[in-house]
């Protein structure tokens, strides 16, 4: 069975292009929004989320500590496009497994992906 990543982000433009590049290894559920992701977490089994950080309502940092509430301890990329180090160093310190700055090459993505899968 394939394993299950969430991707959350608020541009429809980069759930698309990420589901694209993973969908053929990898099931692909899209949330674009923080609280839309909670939602999914509640009723889907999930193997791993790529969370956007910079996200209107309520950002990335503030969801990944919302899935903590749901037990979800599932290896968590935090996407940004902000790239202030200040930003990654606070997902690493919440206990996020890796980092990467969009935009992303294609096969920066799916090494990331695999590098945690592998981990596990």
């Amino acid at each position: 069975m394939k394993k299950r990543i969430l991707v959350v982000d608020d541009d429809g433009m980069n759930l698309s292009r990420t589901k694209i590049i993973l969908g053929k290894d990898y099931d692909v559920l899209l949330a674009s929004s923080g609280m839309e992701c909670l939602a999914v977490l509640k009723t889907e089994k999930v193997d791993m989320v790529l969370l956007d950080i910079d996200m209107p309502g309520m950002n990335g940092m503030e969801t990944f500590e919302r899935m903590k509430d749901y037990n979800t301890n599932v290896p968590v990329i935090f996407l940004t496009a902000s790239g202030l180090e200040e930003d990654v160093v606070t997902a690493i310190k919440l206990g996020a497994a890796n980092y990467l700055k969009k935009p992303f090459r294609p096969q920066e993505l799916i090494k990331r992906v695999t590098q945690e899968f592998e981990k596990l």
